[in-house]
């Protein structure tokens, strides 16, 4: 459905997917298949603290970390002065982790993105939190316009859509969004070298 609603605008068009998650993947498949462009997978990881109901931040793999909105500087600046040994040992580790996985198979190359409409996709948004990431991996890319596309988000993923993103595909918007599974019937999601091998196929045949 969400090609459906990208194809006339951008079947021509110098574009690449960029899923922000596993399950973006599967959803960025079919747009990227449609559009016959590349498909590539951003990994990042959620920075956590003891007691706190969301993440303080992510990071992408290429050690670009955003801090989460949810909370205020000044909740920012507290969690930081308490936690500051914690945050940069879970910084390093969860990057660790993301080399690892890059290392085993490479899931985006900067060279894949200058110039190209970049389509952003998840199978669901329950916060910004993905695109505020993802937004600032793009910072140092030249690229055309950001489009997010995503069968659903809560309420305030779509506020963080209108300020970061040029144009915004989202098939339903949530009030109470519990949590991405939630609104799937199955959980089909591939292991990671599935979605591995699945990015290299994409991007070799459309090269």
């Amino acid at each position: 459905m969400l090609a459906a609603q990208l194809v006339p605008k951008y079947r021509f068009e110098n574009c690449a997917v960029v899923a922000l998650n596993e399950g973006g993947v599967m959803v960025g498949a079919q747009i990227a298949m449609q559009l016959h462009s590349v498909l590539t997978m951003l990994l990042s990881a959620e920075i956590n603290l003891p007691r706190e109901p969301q993440a303080l931040g992510g990071i992408s793999q290429d050690g670009a970390f955003s801090y989460n909105q949810f909370y205020s500087q000044g909740e920012i600046d507290e969690m930081v002065g308490e936690y500051y040994s914690l945050i940069e040992q879970e910084k390093m580790s969860r990057m660790q982790e993301m080399q690892h996985l890059v290392g085993s198979g490479g899931l985006i190359r900067k060279d894949l993105l200058k110039g190209r409409n970049i389509i952003l996709v998840a199978d669901g948004l329950p916060s910004g939190f993905m695109l505020d990431v993802a937004v600032q991996y793009l910072k140092p890319i030249s690229i055309e316009k950001v489009i997010v596309a995503t069968p659903l988000a809560s309420v305030e993923a779509v506020d963080y859509m209108h300020v970061l993103a040029d144009e915004i595909y989202c098939l339903s918007v949530i009030h109470d969004y519990i949590s991405t599974d939630h609104y799937y019937d199955q959980q089909d999601i591939p292991d990671k070298e599935t979605i591995v091998t699945t990015l290299e196929d994409i991007i070799l045949h459309w090269r």
